[in-house]
């Protein structure tokens, strides 16, 4: 039996080798910064070999993908996604944490993760399990060693909070509810946190630097500078960056100056809390898709009624941090609303006010840039064999990136 088995593995690792170089033949390529018509791209194994005119690219024992009426990029890169959540109106934030099984949200989440890779999505940021501990972490194995489908992920495992300020809330005092996130509160607990997330898989941290406090649910700052800037001097010891939920001018602002790498949301941001962020280096990850999902969930009838306020003032500080020249990461908090509809964001980013152009260099090269990953996000000979064409040009109309062809994740077909 194990001289079968051995058979049969030899002969599916040589059949799969005699398939992995491909040449593919689309009518334009976007290579994560700009476009080439009439370009060529030749993957052998998991990584991309050449990338050119066709004229310049051998197709020596390679086979051709022809795929004419297509726009080829980089496999693109969803920068907020918490894959085991599902949209809140299908089962409210609270009873998702409180009330479904782990083991339930991750068999939901391998769901997710096929529908986010048959996207064209070849890479999430994950930033939070919410409850669901550290099993982002064993969701991420899972995909690596390909037991199930799924883009590669970055992990944050449970995130920090400051004690007190996070959800869910409005139960009784008497009860301590089991949180959405970790607490932990100043200098020996949360070195020991933020090494333990580490310790456990934590590709990078993530703390709320502000949130709702109190039965008010208003939303104020959390954590100290003082407690952010040992936050990031403890990750980035293990060398690791830190991600700030911020959706206040001072959290955003203590986030900046606490040496955070990126800012979620950053909903109530002023001109001047931007122009600190181009000064730093700090880049926003708006997530307009996730306040407009919220919005609808609350009743607002898209395209029939006026926006609400919310959504409005949003388009006003996105504006402003455009104008800033903050660097802006794509990401939708998808999770919040379908996944596998992570385009979404792109399509929202472009209704906000950014050139088509300028939304596919986030969700690829910048997006590569930002979270560290010098293997991806772009065609260049050496890369990741992370690829993915959709019919039309994205570079005309955005909405075009939803019309998927063909997904190559590591040199691997996953949809064609």
């Amino acid at each position: 039996m194990r001289y079968l088995i051995a058979l049969w593995a030899v002969f599916w690792v040589s059949t799969v080798m005699a398939q992995t170089t491909y040449l593919l033949k689309p009518d334009r390529v976007f290579d994560g910064e700009a476009v080439h018509e009439g370009w060529v791209v030749r993957v052998k194994g998991e990584r991309i070999e050449a990338a050119g005119p066709a004229t310049s690219v051998s197709g020596n024992g390679a086979e051709v993908i022809d795929l004419k009426g297509t726009t080829l990029l980089p496999g693109l890169i969803e920068g907020h996604s918490h894959l085991l959540l599902h949209p809140y109106n299908e089962t409210p934030w609270d009873d998702q944490v409180l009330k479904e099984a782990r083991s339930l949200r991750v068999a939901r989440a391998t769901v997710h993760a096929k529908k986010t890779l048959m996207a064209g999505f070849t890479t999430v940021r994950d930033l939070g399990t919410e409850g669901a501990e550290y099993d982002d972490v064993g969701l991420k194995q899972a995909i690596n060693q390909g037991i199930i489908p799924g883009p590669r992920m970055i992990v944050v495992t449970k995130a920090l909070i400051a004690t007190g300020s996070y959800a869910p809330k409005g139960f009784s005092p008497d009860i301590n509810v089991p949180q959405g996130a970790e607490e932990a509160d100043g200098h020996d607990a949360l070195i020991r946190a933020v090494r333990t997330q580490i310790g456990k898989g934590a590709d990078a941290i993530k703390i709320y630097a502000d949130y709702r406090w109190g039965l008010m649910a208003e939303a104020r700052p959390t954590f100290s500078i003082d407690e952010i800037r040992l936050i990031v001097e403890t990750a980035r010891s293990s060398g690791r960056g830190v991600v700030a939920h911020a959706g206040t001018a001072e959290g955003m602002r203590r986030a900046i100056l606490g040496g955070c790498e990126t800012i979620e949301h950053g909903d109530a941001g002023t001109p001047d809390v931007f122009a600190l962020m181009k000064q730093h280096g700090t880049v926003l990850c708006p997530t307009l898709a996730a306040g407009d999902a919220v919005s609808q969930y609350r009743g607002w009838k898209k395209g029939q009624e006026p926006e609400p306020e919310r959504l409005r003032q949003k388009r006003v500080t996105f504006k402003q941090a455009l104008d800033a020249g903050v660097t802006i990461c794509a990401g939708g908090d998808v999770g919040v609303f379908s996944h596998g509809d992570n385009a979404r964001e792109l399509e929202m980013m472009v209704d906000y006010g950014m050139k088509p152009l300028d939304v596919l260099r986030s969700a690829t090269s910048v997006n590569a840039d930002v979270f560290h990953l010098n293997d991806r996000g772009r065609i260049r000979p050496g890369l990741l064999a992370d690829l993915v064409a959709v019919e039309g040009n994205p570079v005309r109309e955005i909405a075009d990136i939803r019309r998927i062809r063909l997904v190559l994740k590591g040199g691997i077909l996953y949809r064609q």
